[in-house]
């Protein structure tokens, strides 16, 4: 069989109507089908490959069948954009159109998309911001926010348990957590922070101490840790990393002598950096896995069995701790 297979192929493999392939794979209530022709229904698709055009089937309810996958203003490096990407091709390959867009300062940019585009569903990797969230909760469509799943365990915790166990095994006891000194990337670092800290009372070490940092005062926020006995740094992203790394340059200190540095998000830059970055890498198509299950399933056509959970992060030992 040649190209995309059709409805009209699974009910002849099945023997039965295109009608009751149709009831079966949509669920239909208020028809008696059996089990054994559901099955049959079912078994034929599976051989065949075949799935659902969903976006034709909400064209026909009234609805776009896009799905609006919002990158959030708060949300660094790489990974949201390529777990989208990932989202986005396999979605299409299951008749599903999904539209990536990037969260604004601007308060209607969110609302407008969803008034233009009469999504079914939003999805996001991570928290959406305060403006955002509105305008979804507002239009009354689902939101799969991606970092709640199940198959993803807790990210928080792990990725921050994972940090303060190298430090403390590396001898650390007095941490810092490094926000970005800009208030838009305030969510993120208050995301990634709370792991942080759950795991440093883990050990019994003492609070972690909290700093926000820019280009500009970098020096002076690396020598009042340095002051305050902090020996190490994790930082809410690779970024705000780099930021530390100059500002220890600038303020005559040494890296990891004087302050260890660990980030997360594992750029494509962090290996370069002097000294080059410990960090935290994620697997991108285990999440985006994750988070296409769970737009499956908010669309009725779960996918069986969905990903179990696992491990999506891994540190990257480097010399900057």
């Amino acid at each position: 069989m040649k190209g995309r297979p059709t409805k009209a192929d699974v009910a002849r493999r099945a023997n039965v109507s295109t009608a009751t392939v149709s009831y079966v794979l949509n669920n239909t209530v208020g028809r008696t089908i059996s089990v054994q022709t559901r099955a049959a229904v079912h078994n034929a698709a599976a051989e065949l490959g075949y799935r659902p055009n969903l976006a034709a089937r909400n064209l026909a309810r009234g609805k776009s069948g896009v799905i609006l996958y919002i990158v959030p203003s708060l949300a660094g490096g790489e990974m949201p954009m390529q777990v989208g990407t990932h989202m986005t091709t396999e979605l299409t390959r299951r008749g599903i159109m999904q539209v990536q867009l990037f969260e604004t300062e601007q308060a209607d940019t969110i609302a407008d998309a969803i008034n233009q585009l009469q999504p079914i569903a939003v999805t996001s990797l991570f928290p959406l911001g305060r403006k955002a969230s509105h305008a979804v909760q507002d239009a009354a469509i689902p939101h799969i926010c991606v970092h709640t799943q199940p198959g993803l365990g807790d990210p928080q915790y792990s990725v921050g348990q994972m940090r303060v166990d190298h430090l403390v095994e590396r001898g650390h006891r007095n941490l810092a957590f490094a926000y970005s000194g800009d208030r838009r990337w305030r969510a993120l670092g208050d995301y990634w922070i709370d792991g942080v800290r759950r795991a440093a009372r883990q050990h019994g070490l003492p609070d972690v101490v909290v700093a926000a940092v820019t280009p500009d005062d970098s020096a002076t926020v690396v020598r009042d840790l340095h002051a305050a006995g902090v020996t190490a740094v994790c930082t809410q992203s690779d970024e705000v990393a780099f930021v530390i790394l100059d500002g220890i340059r600038r303020a005559g200190l040494r890296c990891p002598d004087d302050l260890a540095v660990v980030g997360v998000d594992a750029t494509a830059l962090s290996p370069f950096s002097i000294p080059a970055l410990t960090t935290v890498a994620f697997d991108r198509t285990a999440i985006a896995d994750v988070a296409l299950a769970a737009v499956l399933a908010e669309l009725g056509v779960p996918e069986d069995p969905p990903p179990a959970a696992g491990d999506i992060a891994t540190l990257v030992i480097r010399q900057s701790t």
